[in-house]
């Protein structure tokens, strides 16, 4: 503990307003940054984050300490660290591609409530130091995450006749270590042209290049077309 808050870590008016005035220093910082990277939720959503949860802190002291009433400040807490999910979910997206988009800001939500929640208490140190690691997360280590080999995704469409020969695809590209992480069935109805057929959406991830993967499945009994979406 830093001897430079002793004096401030009471529920005197100034200890209060200096634990709100930081909660929003804090939630200002790293919402700032999620702002200027286009994310959901920007810097006021994480201020009030940040804000609400230090006064749901205070208000849990003060019942305690000032009031004397029988209140549960850790069940207070975990109150509000259980209604930050709520507000994280909302930032999270399900894209067309169906990929994820704002774990990042949903995760950056919930722990700056949990910062608000710490100043709230008078621990400034540890929500200080949550502050500058939350924005080290969202910027240094980001650029360390695009750096990390992954292994590439793609959909690839292939037309058939019966069960046998998607199964035969599908027994084929965990032979070639594809693994597959999406399969969608649909029903062609029978044409002038084209005969009643089944077309199956395959997203798999990988490091088999997909045409070289593509062309050997068009070569298989039973598959009429193949193509990569």
């Amino acid at each position: 503990m830093l001897s430079w808050f002793d004096g401030v870590r009471d529920l005197s008016f100034g200890a209060m307003a200096l634990r709100l005035l930081l909660a929003v220093l804090c939630g200002t910082l790293i919402g700032l940054e999620r702002s200027y990277k286009n994310r959901p939720a920007g810097f006021r959503t994480h201020i009030l984050v940040c804000l609400g949860a230090t006064l749901a802190a205070l208000t849990a002291l003060y019942l305690v300490l000032n009031l004397r009433l029988p209140a549960d400040i850790s069940r207070i807490s975990g109150q509000v660290i259980s209604g930050l999910g709520f507000i994280g979910a909302g930032a999270i997206i399900v894209t067309k591609k169906m990929t994820i988009k704002g774990l990042t800001t949903a995760a950056g939500l919930w722990t700056t409530g949990i910062i608000g929640l710490a100043l709230g208490s008078g621990y400034y140190e540890l929500g200080l130091l949550g502050t500058v690691l939350v924005l080290l997360a969202e910027t240094w280590f980001s650029v360390l995450g695009r750096g990390i080999k992954r292994n590439p995704e793609y959909v690839m469409e292939v037309g058939y006749h019966d069960k046998n020969s998607l199964d035969n695809v599908l027994r084929f590209c965990k032979d070639s270590h594809m693994s597959i992480t999406n399969l969608k069935i649909h029903t062609v109805e029978e044409t002038e042209d084209v005969p009643p057929h089944y077309i199956a959406e395959i997203s798999l991830r990988g490091n088999t290049a997909s045409e070289q993967l593509l062309s050997q499945i068009r070569r298989m009994p039973g598959i009429i077309s193949g193509l990569t979406l």
